[in-house]
């Protein structure tokens, strides 16, 4: 995936190369072509899909500590207490389901991705070559995450009618939201994984930026050549 924000890369060795020829340094604004809005769009592309398909894959949730999804919060305090009373085994294909079913509804955003790429303007190209760490993630964030959420909800819904304990959830949330005891947004175990595998995807494609960002060089010489070759003609 260290392709994600290739980029990303093409811009700083381009200073580096720039600097040790001032005759021909450029700004910024120079940078505001079609061939350069079409690499990035590229790199983030590809990068954003590779994301996708790594947690997607069987156990891309389940067995990736970085993003596996919880036991809702209140789950986890009768989490003992249900071991207790034999049911260790119905927590574990719980938090086992849910994890599948999140891996089940993240290739949904494959589209979604692609669309925020394909709308994206210059000016938000520009952001987020210049931008912090998660600029791109950030971007992907503003411009998909409702409508991930729409996408997600149904598949993790069916992914979970046959867990009984999720219906007991559920139900138990329903009533401990009146008290205080579980969060709004919570009291649906569909719409907690759904939250959770969205958060997921967000933290593999902001990890995997902030890498790129961190060591640039790795990744520029194609891009370089294919995105700025003009520049020496």
């Amino acid at each position: 995936m260290r392709s994600i924000f290739g980029l990303l890369s093409v811009l700083v060795t381009l200073t580096l190369t720039l600097a040790a020829e001032p005759v021909r340094a450029i700004s910024l604004n120079d940078l505001s072509n079609k061939d350069t809005a079409t690499g990035l769009k590229e790199a983030l592309a590809t990068g954003s899909q590779v994301a996708v398909q790594k947690l997607g894959a069987e156990n891309g949730f389940f067995g990736n500590d970085k993003v596996k999804i919880p036991l809702p919060e209140a789950m986890q305090k009768v989490d003992s207490l249900m071991r207790n009373f034999g049911m260790g085994k119905q927590a574990d294909e719980l938090l086992l389901r849910m994890n599948r079913a999140a891996e089940a509804a993240v290739p949904e955003a494959k589209a979604l991705l692609l669309n925020a790429v394909k709308q994206m303007s210059f000016s938000d190209a520009k952001g987020i070559l210049t931008g912090g760490n998660d600029a791109a993630t950030q971007y992907f964030k503003r411009a998909t995450s409702e409508q991930m959420l729409v996408k997600f909800l149904p598949i993790v819904k069916k992914s979970m009618e046959k867990v009984k304990l999720a219906e007991v959830y559920n139900a138990y949330a329903d009533q401990g939201a009146k008290f205080g005891l579980v969060k709004a947004e919570d009291t649906r175990i569909e719409n907690y994984i759904a939250r959770k595998a969205l958060d997921g995807l967000f933290t593999i494609i902001a990890e995997e930026e902030k890498a790129i960002r961190a060591d640039p060089l790795g990744q520029a010489s194609n891009m370089l050549k294919k995105v700025f070759g003009a520049l020496g003609k």
